[in-house]
């Protein structure tokens, strides 16, 4: 099969331009195309359980109302996120905000009271607010049990969370479970040391693992939309080992193979240690995941249209 040249007009839909890149079938567009159409099929497979896991800077990198929207629309069963991405979702519920960066050193920052992540600012001020905030929700959350499991946490923190554009409070209103593994790297493991030094609340993480593995085994199917890479990849994938690993899977990260770390390494490596059934449909995307994966998502949704 040849390969066929990429045509661009001015009245492409984005699913056109994605169809483009189909046609032409090799390099990045090859691979985008290739995982845009399996992201449709786990969509639309009314068999397919399809977890998500959010690894690196996505909530503060502008990826929090398209988490939201997936989880709202049904196209998104389970969440794994790290303790960071549930952070920054809640600093931003409890109005605190996120801010490009306009180039001042970072020993100035330092001074003005303000963290960086890349080209993106946070302020000491927006932590205050989550913290203040936070702490009465463990409260509330702490009068009613002292053992509970991070799954179970974060439900009950959505429910009492007030912000449609929150991915967290959405998820408990829509029943999708969000798993956070390493909850406790993150501002808001550090809320809980803090608050658990003089309150009796211990935060189970093998209290997750039965919940979890009933979904893995009740589910017909399984697909995976893995952004990212690091502990939420690994638990995405590591949970479905039970039963054979995943049927279906599209991964977008930055991270390179050579090293042997698991964020770079390709998607057809899970077969051998069956976190990924032998004939799945794979498809590893390099690039970074706040391009690539609004692109694919919304030419998903034009097909579904």
């Amino acid at each position: 099969m040849k390969v066929n040249q990429i045509d661009v007009e001015s009245s492409m839909k984005i699913s056109d331009l994605i169809d483009e890149f189909d046609e032409s079938g090799v390099l990045g567009a090859g691979k985008v195309a290739r995982a845009s159409n399996i992201l449709v099929d786990m969509i639309q497979d009314n068999d397919m359980s399809v977890f998500m896991s959010l690894g690196g800077p996505l909530i503060p990198g502008g990826m929090r109302n398209i988490v939201t929207k997936m989880i709202k629309e049904g196209h998104v069963d389970l969440i794994v996120a790290s303790g960071a991405n549930i952070t920054h979702d809640l600093v931003e519920a409890f109005g605190g905000s996120h801010y490009r960066h306009e180039g001042k050193d970072d020993e100035e920052l330092n001074e003005e009271g303000i963290g960086r992540i890349a080209d993106i600012n946070v302020g000491s001020d927006d932590f205050t607010i989550f913290e203040s905030e936070i702490l009465k929700i463990f409260e509330k959350i702490s009068s009613k049990r002292n053992v509970i499991s991070i799954q179970e946490l974060l439900y009950e923190i959505g429910l009492l969370v007030e912000d449609e554009n929150s991915f967290v409070a959405s998820a408990a209103r829509n029943n999708v479970p969000i798993f956070a593994p390493g909850l406790i790297d993150s501002m808001m493991g550090l809320q809980l040391w803090i608050f658990s030094q003089d309150h009796d609340f211990t935060i189970s993480a093998a209290g997750d693992m039965p919940y979890l593995s009933d979904i893995v085994f009740e589910s017909p199917k399984v697909g995976a939309i893995l952004l990212g890479g690091g502990l939420t990849k690994h638990y995405t994938l590591a949970s479905n080992v039970i039963k054979g690993g995943l049927d279906s899977a599209i991964q977008i990260t930055m991270d390179r193979p050579e090293a042997g770390s698991l964020g770079g390494a390709p998607l057809e490596e899970a077969k051998s240690w069956a976190k990924a059934r032998c004939g799945s449909k794979l498809a590893s995307v390099v690039g970074d995941v706040t391009v690539i994966f609004p692109l694919i998502y919304a030419a998903a949704l034009d097909k579904l249209e």
